[in-house]
């Protein structure tokens, strides 16, 4: 049996292996990974707190969370896994077959999560309840209908556009509260100083 899933495995590695040509019914994907294109159903501000956690928990720099990390992840949430359980989280979504979480399989699970094809007793499910990112957002799988498809394609564009614009002014806000500051802080500072 472990052979035999030994050789699905290899199977499976030589087809992403091969020159570009997308394996038998999966979608191709681009060779660069743009996680907002591909997770349209998260916002931008979303995508950014999942990295931010990812990073966290990547104690390696190496741009993966491997056995050991998922496992201080897990702990840390609260949810100790033993080591078979956690080998299982990463088999669940573990598309390369290196045994390690890539920053997209690890959004995987939060989009896995939101569609609600994550079993009850997974631990991939615990670790999407657990972190603060709210992954229970109303129509992941799609629109209930044509007209909401519609409005929601039209609108995603516009909704990063004043993401970004937000995020802009909140760091123009920002600076300009500094550049107070450092008058307020000169103008004390000459006050003493004379």
């Amino acid at each position: 049996m472990a052979s035999k899933e030994l050789a699905q495995k290899l199977q499976r590695r030589l087809q992403l292996e091969e020159s570009g040509e997308a394996v038998e019914g999966e979608p191709r994907r681009a060779a660069v990974f743009n996680p907002y294109t591909e997770f349209k159903e998260f916002s931008r501000r979303q995508i950014k707190d999942m990295e931010r956690m990812f990073r966290l928990y990547d104690s390696g720099r190496d741009g993966y969370i491997d056995l050991m990390e998922l496992k201080l992840m897990m702990e840390k949430l609260g949810a100790p896994q033993t080591h078979l359980g956690l080998k299982n989280m990463i088999k669940e979504v573990d598309e390369d077959f290196d045994g390690k979480l890539s920053f997209r399989e690890f959004l995987l699970i939060f989009h896995k999560a939101a569609a609600g094809e994550l079993e009850e007793d997974s631990g991939l499910l615990t670790l999407a309840k657990l972190s603060e990112i709210d992954v229970s957002i109303e129509g992941v799988k799609g629109a209930k209908n044509f007209f909401e498809a519609k409005v929601q394609a039209l609108s995603s564009a516009s909704k990063f556009e004043a993401e970004i614009k937000a995020e802009q002014d909140e760091r123009k806000r920002e600076e300009e509260e500094r550049k107070h500051r450092r008058a307020a802080f000169r103008e004390l500072k000459s006050a003493f100083t004379q």
